[in-house]
């Protein structure tokens, strides 16, 4: 076995990528796990609109390119229109709604790239509710970025339970929140996010996201 891997995120647009980039891509490297990100591809454009049909050809184009790499995508519930079993999502839990995204998607590429090694090579997830998620794990460094009172913050995550379950809706998906809290213009996720995001390091994203840090537990089980 390797003493190092490498990965592939496909990510749905420019903030994830930065975000891979920036924050992940330092700390998985002290662990010997080299990561780098790919926007989901579309011709004449990059990021955005994530669809499966389009997820499922970067998945199986990476799988095919090299058979040394590990291929992984982060994508947002969030506003999501196509993917396998999101019509049979009712009332469950957020972490009930990721298990079934995330085993839909590794039963489709594991039925039509098998022959790539993708049961051991796919690690599918798809983040609760949406990127922005992360930054609520520490109610301190959010709020003082924000500029307003921290019991704000916590409020929301006294009523939501955890950063992952805030809630998914035009209303109060943790987007519209940032941009409610922000005392004037709309929250910048690429510049003013992953400034946040930086400062909280992922450590503390793992502490606060279960199913962040699942993910992160599944990229280094495959370093053994």
């Amino acid at each position: 076995m390797s003493d190092y891997m490498e990965v592939v995120a496909i990510v749905e647009g420019r903030t994830e990528q930065i975000f891979v980039e920036r924050v992940l891509s330092p700390y998985l490297g002290n662990k010997n796990i080299f990561i780098t990100a790919a926007q989901i591809s579309k011709p004449g454009q990059k990021g955005g609109d994530v669809k499966f049909s389009r997820a499922e050809r970067d998945i199986g184009r990476f799988l095919k390119q090299r058979p040394d790499i590990y291929v992984t995508h982060f994508f947002d519930y969030y506003g999501l229109k196509e993917w396998p079993a999101l019509d049979t999502i009712l009332n469950q839990s957020h972490t009930e709604i990721a298990q079934l995204l995330n085993n839909a998607a590794f039963a489709y590429i594991i039925q039509n790239y098998g022959d790539y090694q993708a049961q051991n090579r796919f690690i599918p997830y798809m983040a609760m509710h949406e990127f922005e998620a992360l930054l609520f794990s520490d109610e301190i460094i959010l709020a003082d970025a924000l500029g307003v009172d921290v019991g704000q913050i916590k409020a929301i995550i006294t009523a939501c339970e955890e950063p992952e379950k805030i809630n998914n809706s035009r209303e109060t998906a943790p987007s519209k929140r940032l941009n409610q809290l922000k005392l004037s213009g709309t929250f910048k996720k690429t510049t003013e996010g992953i400034s946040i995001a930086e400062q909280i390091g992922v450590e503390k994203m793992r502490q606060r996201c279960p199913l962040f840090n699942e993910w992160l537990n599944q990229l280094e089980s495959k370093l053994g």
